[in-house]
């Protein structure tokens, strides 16, 4: 089985939301997810994430004063579980039809309540075999620098393939050919896949 990453909360045709079972249990920046039932699934990047209060307009209190870690805060305050909730954030890359990766936006949005999985690497090397998913993600404004989202997501992606650099010099060249005309994202993203 594939580990459960989270529960879609809100959905959009180009991305969407979950909400994580466990606080703080987050995939990683540039993560790639997937959601949907085994025939059509949508793949998306993770992009943000955030663990906030359940209550809007109200912020968390500092209780650690006393306390020798933040461990020992949540020890302290076992009701801290309940009132904070971690979500992420996915911009959607792709998704399958039929068996076959498509690299664009799929027809509909993703299910609220759908069930959201962190993609094995088997799955993260056959959806990178094609670097199409760059248009999307490139071409996306995001709440955040879209080249921090493409560095993490490509690096995650190489530790799938058997040869990392291959795959990044691979990755490095199709993003001279996409972002050609701006030098200063092109070197921004290439400065981002080191690491």
């Amino acid at each position: 089985m594939p580990e459960r990453a989270g529960e879609i909360i809100e959905a959009s045709t180009t991305e969407f939301v979950a909400q994580s079972y466990e606080l703080y249990d987050l995939p990683p920046l540039g993560a790639l997810v997937k959601t949907g039932d085994g025939a059509d699934e949508l793949y998306g990047i993770v992009y943000n994430a955030v663990t906030e209060t359940i209550e809007p307009g109200r912020r968390p209190l500092a209780r650690g004063k006393d306390e020798p870690s933040p461990e020992a805060v949540y020890r302290a305050n076992p009701q801290l579980a309940s009132l904070l909730r971690s979500e992420f954030s996915v911009i959607v890359v792709g998704h399958r039809r039929e068996g076959k990766v498509l690299h664009y936006l799929p027809p509909a949005p993703a299910r609220i309540h759908g069930f959201v999985f962190s993609c094995s690497p088997d799955e993260v090397k056959e959806f990178s075999a094609s670097l199409a998913f760059l248009d999307v993600l490139l071409g996306t404004a995001l709440p955040m620098p879209v080249e921090e989202v493409t560095g993490a997501a490509l690096r995650l992606m190489a530790n799938a393939h058997e040869d990392r650099h291959v795959f990044l010099l691979t990755a490095g060249k199709e993003l001279a050919v996409k972002l050609g005309g701006d030098f200063n994202r092109l070197r921004a993203v290439l400065g981002r896949l080191k690491g």
